[in-house]
């Protein structure tokens, strides 16, 4: 693969994006599809955020075609109702990039449904955001499912006899499981769609080493040693522009392939230019797929099956062990 940018994107005019999270890494994503001539949605928690991102990219690209949507994805009602308006404001959706997140709270915190705060938003609302899209999805042209990881996933482990770390709750193991759950869920996203005949590829990438909001959005803030840490090895993170770059192939490029696995090509895969690279093994384990599969639609009230039905699909969001 060459030297790819976002000059390599190619032309998206008449295509529809909706991208979770309003800075950083979705900020970057947001503005280089907008720059390419696509319909842009970038959706978050936080409307004042939103729409100073929706203004910056109109700066930047005159006449691109931005808007905000809400959502707190620590909400699944949130969740499910975002999608149900989408729903309402158009007929299909060509590219959905699972982006946003949250990063190692020194507490245990959890949702408003009760999981576990990374777990929760991280993953288990983007699987239900995707299931909740699949109609729109399978009305897309070529339709896209991104969802992005994160080299710490190498280090996760899926505790499924404590998945809401309600036992034993340590920072930055939950946050690489929550991160291996999202790439689990991309493989697996892929493996259904092909089996039961969606039309929606999923892929999987992830930033490298980048700095974001990410660094300093810590849910309840970090904790000295944890923001002098950050502050130091913030000067040795690449660009958020060039830790965008991985997801905007998978997104773009029409040498991605369906549920390939993409990150940056240089110094371990921490920075760098977007090439395909070996998932982490755990990531590849099919049984782990399956069962967290399951276990997540059972816990988000949600259907895949049901919803990729031309009918779109609402479950109740009562919480489930």
């Amino acid at each position: 693969m060459t030297r790819w940018t976002t000059r390599d994107i190619p032309a998206q005019q008449g295509r529809s994006a909706l991208i979770t999270g309003t800075g950083g890494l979705g900020y970057e994503d947001a503005l280089a599809l907008a720059r390419a001539g696509a319909s842009v949605v970038i959706a978050g928690r936080n409307p004042a955020k939103g729409a100073a991102a929706v203004a910056a990219i109109r700066q930047a690209v005159p006449g691109a075609q931005v808007r905000f949507g809400e959502v707190d994805l620590a909400s699944l009602a949130s969740v499910a109702s975002f999608a149900a308006r989408l729903a309402g404001e158009q007929d299909g959706l060509d590219l959905l990039i699972n982006n946003a997140g949250v990063m190692t709270p020194p507490q245990r915190r959890e949702t408003r449904d009760g999981f576990e705060l990374q777990f929760g938003t991280n993953y288990l609302s983007h699987f239900a955001l995707t299931a909740q899209l699949m109609p729109l999805l399978r009305k897309g042209r070529d339709p896209r499912v991104v969802t992005v990881g994160s080299i710490a996933a190498r280090r996760g482990a899926i505790a499924f006899d404590d998945l809401q770390a309600e036992r034993s709750y340590r920072a930055f193991p939950v946050y690489a499981q929550s991160k291996l759950a999202c790439l689990l869920f991309a493989f697996e996203l892929s493996r259904r769609s092909r089996a039961a005949g969606w039309g929606v590829q999923s892929l999987a990438a992830h930033p490298g080493l980048s700095r974001t909001d990410l660094l300093y959005n810590t849910p309840g803030g970090p904790t000295p040693t944890i923001y002098f840490l950050r502050r130091v090895f913030r000067l040795m993170f690449q660009p958020a522009a060039q830790g965008a770059l991985p997801t905007l192939f998978a997104a773009t490029d029409p040498n991605a392939r369906d549920g390939a696995h993409y990150g940056p090509d240089r110094l371990s895969g921490t920075r760098g230019h977007p090439v395909e690279e070996p998932a982490p093994p755990q990531a590849l384990d099919r049984a782990v797929a399956a069962r967290l599969w399951e276990v997540s639609e059972a816990l988000a009230k949600v259907s895949f099956d049901q919803a990729a039905q031309p009918a779109f699909h609402r479950g109740g969001m009562d919480r489930t062990r």
